[in-house]
């Protein structure tokens, strides 16, 4: 297949375009490079521009055949989301409908969107399901709300097909370190693990009064090249998923629970290092946190993870200096 992959250059989608080229499809690239890095992109074929540029949509249309899109162009950072909620629902929820608008006007129908599992409705057990009910909690999480459920409705008005793929917590970098988490101070909790370690700094625990086993939230950290290898799936088993009913969904993830707390001891026993440990209030947006138990993805598209927490903890470590190398920092 020739996939053509928005936000390619970004920490998902690069390592998306790597699991895809290993599987022998072929990928382009678009991203505007607010957040992506152009060391990722190699050899594989680039625009540079907006998912809204709909001249610049009917062009790649024009000069590739484009078999199916991965959607990763996003903003994601929740904090972020709760003091900028006009810009998140702007690049999220209207730059999507343009490119939706643009890919259907050239014929272009698949498509798999990178959802969330932050849509959720918080659960007792902190399990879900696709069926569970949805009650998104931050400006981020709505903004995937949104977009599934105009996705959902387009599929019943056009000839789109979509498959949304609700992510759980991508942590870890591809194994054989050709791209990874490339934001110098991201938010997520591996990478605060990662820089507290690497500059002997002390690591807060944000949120620890959460009704879960140590009080700390708790998440279905799923390895990010697991989560490269969900979208091979999807799109090689895209037109059988996609028969009958024309929109699915699909939790991708792990089927396990670690809290924030574990996942930070697990970091200590693979590192060799003790660290050190603060607890502090949870962050704007924050939820206690659920994970998947779903066999869906596994029944459908033949997929299910493989890789573990430590693994994923092993890789970003390994990660480091060739970052260093790469990014300069």
């Amino acid at each position: 297949m020739l996939v053509l992959i928005t936000g390619g250059a970004g920490y998902i989608g690069s390592t998306v375009a790597s699991a895809c080229e290993d599987a022998g499809h072929q990928v382009v690239i678009l991203d505007d490079f607010s957040t992506g890095r152009r060391e990722f992109i190699g050899d594989r074929k680039l625009y540079e521009g907006d998912i809204a540029d709909v001249e610049l949509i009917d062009r790649i249309c024009a000069e590739n055949q484009i078999d199916a899109v991965v959607d990763c162009a996003a903003k994601i950072v929740v904090p972020e989301s709760v003091e900028q909620p006009l810009s998140y629902y702007e690049n999220n929820v209207s730059k999507t409908v343009k490119l939706l608008e643009a890919l259907d006007r050239n014929g272009v129908h698949r498509f798999l969107f990178s959802s969330s599992a932050s849509i959720y409705a918080p659960d007792e057990n902190f399990i879900v399901t696709e069926e569970s009910p949805l009650r998104p909690g931050s400006p981020y999480a709505r903004t995937k709300f949104m977009v599934e459920m105009i996705l959902e409705d387009f599929t019943k008005a056009s000839d789109m097909r979509v498959l949304s793929l609700r992510y759980f917590n991508p942590i870890g970098t591809d194994p054989k370190l050709r791209s990874g988490q490339q934001l110098e101070h991201p938010s997520h909790v591996l990478a605060k693990l990662l820089e507290a370690w690497q500059k002997g700094e002390t690591f807060t625990v944000t949120g620890v009064d959460w009704p879960t086993r140590d009080g700390s939230g708790i998440r279905d950290f799923i390895h990010v090249w697991d989560l490269a290898q969900a979208h091979v799936a999807a799109l090689e088993g895209f037109d059988k998923a996609t028969a009958e009913e024309h929109y699915q969904v699909f939790n991708i993830g792990t089927g396990n629970g670690v809290t924030v707390k574990e996942l930070a001891a697990s970091f200590e026993e693979i590192s060799g290092d003790p660290l050190k440990v603060e607890f502090g209030p949870s962050r704007p947006g924050d939820v206690a946190g659920v994970y998947s138990v779903s066999p869906k993805a596994k029944d459908v598209l033949g997929w299910e993870a493989k890789l573990t927490e430590q693994q994923a903890v092993r890789d970003a470590i390994a990660w480091l200096p060739v970052r260093k190398e790469m990014l300069g920092y």
